[in-house]
């Protein structure tokens, strides 16, 4: 589908969607650079104040993982016009705004259409400097691999969906989601040109946002499964089937350039391919200045899992063990 975009050749493009990143940038100046992320989709939570807060930080999480503050954004809505349905849209917004406000971020309008199932999310803009940009290219030989979050919020959301657990069972993943990725993108800042290689965890789970990272460098990577955090619950249900359809394209798409160790079980398979929503930062981030960057994601009270390592040779490939 993607062949039918045409190609972009101007200077002042820094990033666009070759590279898969997570947001495009704009050159506007030698020291100034916009960078622009849109971000939308259906509920997926009952509450819905707490859909809004949810979609409004996944939004600006594409932001925090190119190394961009946030300026201002423009709501996107599709809801059905149903007057039941149509009043939960103001509690949505507000939740929206909320998110925003802590951001630092002004919301200065947006567009909407008539829909059959509620759909909302952002256009986003930040600025960063050039020099300072964050990608998902670059990543070195012996590079740590470190994540901010747990996994496991697409099994969880379809477990509450099923009915297999309640919007109580889910104020751990809604207490992740609605965190923002600000406190981890100002660590990894602070760390300076050590961090080699970032993206944000979201839609393509951890190995497939991991696979984006490693094409067109010389490496491969490796992920100790035992070393990654997972959200109370999440593995129970996984090994219930309780499994997005998101997350089985994923998996699908990952066995063409993943090995398993048979020591990893099917469900901590799938809940390293699961698609997650506001996920965590992953860092590559050089052998000597891991612990200095641990040191600055505690000083924000932010948690940083070390779950595996860049490797030489394998291009694009994942080994997990």
């Amino acid at each position: 589908m993607l062949r039918h975009v045409p190609a972009i050749d101007d200077p002042r493009v820094l990033v666009d969607a070759a590279t898969r990143d997570d947001a495009a940038v704009f050159q506007l100046a030698p020291d100034r650079a916009l960078v622009a992320t849109v971000d939308f989709f259906t509920p997926i939570v009952d509450d819905a104040y707490t859909f809004g807060r949810i979609a409004a930080a996944n939004a600006l999480s594409d932001l925090y993982a190119m190394g961009a503050r946030p300026l201002f954004a423009l709501n996107l809505v599709a809801w059905p016009r149903s007057p039941e349905v149509l009043a939960l849209l103001g509690e949505t917004l507000r939740g929206g705004a909320d998110v925003a406000r802590d951001a630092g971020l002004l919301i200065l309008g947006g567009h909407s259409i008539d829909d059959v199932e509620p759909k909302y999310g952002l256009v986003a803009i930040g600025e960063a400097h050039p020099d300072r940009l964050l990608t998902n290219r670059g990543a070195h030989p012996r590079d740590r691999l470190i994540l901010t979050k747990p996994l496991g919020t697409g099994i969880l959301a379809t477990g509450l969906k099923r009915e297999a657990l309640s919007e109580a069972d889910m104020a751990e993943a809604v207490g992740w989601m609605t965190t923002l990725n600000l406190g981890a993108m100002e660590a990894a800042l602070a760390v300076g040109a050590a961090v080699h290689a970032c993206t944000d965890v979201t839609g393509f789970g951890l190995i497939g946002h991991l696979r984006n990272m490693l094409e067109g460098s010389p490496v491969g990577a490796r992920v100790h499964s035992a070393a990654v955090p997972v959200m109370t619950g999440a593995r129970d249900l996984a090994a219930s089937g309780a499994v997005p359809g998101g997350t089985v394209r994923n998996r699908e798409a990952a066995a063409e350039y993943t090995s398993w160790h048979s020591s990893v079980s099917d469900e901590t398979q799938i809940l390293l391919c699961d698609a997650q929503t506001s996920g965590g930062l992953l860092l590559a981030v050089a052998a000597d200045a891991a612990g200095r960057l641990a040191q600055e994601l505690a000083h924000r009270g932010v948690t940083g899992w070390t779950i595996g390592e860049i490797v030489p040779g394998g291009t694009g490939t994942v080994e997990v063990v």
